[in-house]
Formats: structure tokens, C-alpha cells, sequence
């Protein structure tokens, strides 16, 4: 079987060159997943590093600042209740 097939309107395709250029495509595609990969574990190591050096541990201080979204929810549902707010009136 010849390498050049013939198609709609003599067109022509090298198997060869096709077959090649799809191999590199999927090592070029391998090769940037790769990278990637390396990319986002340099990223989350230094991250991890990052917030190992915090004086309060993201997970406090999310905490923290969940209970003050809270407290301050709670005395807003309590002035609003009491009718302290003042009047526009």
C-alpha cells in the first residue's frame, strides 16, 4: 500500500508526516502536563510554607472572623428587633 492515500478531488495525505506530527503533538502535550504539574506542586509547597509562617494559622482566622460575621449578624437582628436603629420619622 502506497503511503499517500487519495481522496475527494485527488487530495492527499502523508500518512507518514501525519502519523509523526501526531506523535509529537501528544509528547508536546505530555511534556506541557508535565510542566504544569511541577508548576502547581512548587506553588503549593510554597503556599504550605507560606502559611506555616503566620503567627495565626489561616484556619483560626477564618474561625474568628466566621464568629465576628456572627456576633455582628446577631446584635443587627437585635437593634432591628428592639426598633433601637432611631426612626427616619
Amino acid at each position: 500500500m502506497a503511503t499517500n492515500q487519495n481522496f475527494i478531488g485527488g487530495f492527499q495525505v502523508n500518512r507518514n508526516l501525519l502519523i509523526a506530527g501526531a506523535a509529537l503533538t501528544g509528547v508536546g502535550a505530555l511534556v506541557g502536563l508535565t510542566g504544569t504539574v511541577i508548576v502547581g506542586a512548587a506553588l503549593a509547597a510554597a503556599g504550605r510554607g507560606w502559611a506555616r509562617q503566620l503567627d495565626t494559622p489561616p484556619t483560626e482566622l477564618a474561625a474568628r472572623k466566621l464568629n465576628q460575621a456572627r456576633a455582628a449578624s446577631l446584635a443587627g437582628l437585635e437593634a432591628w428587633r428592639t426598633g433601637s436603629g432611631g426612626s427616619p420619622n
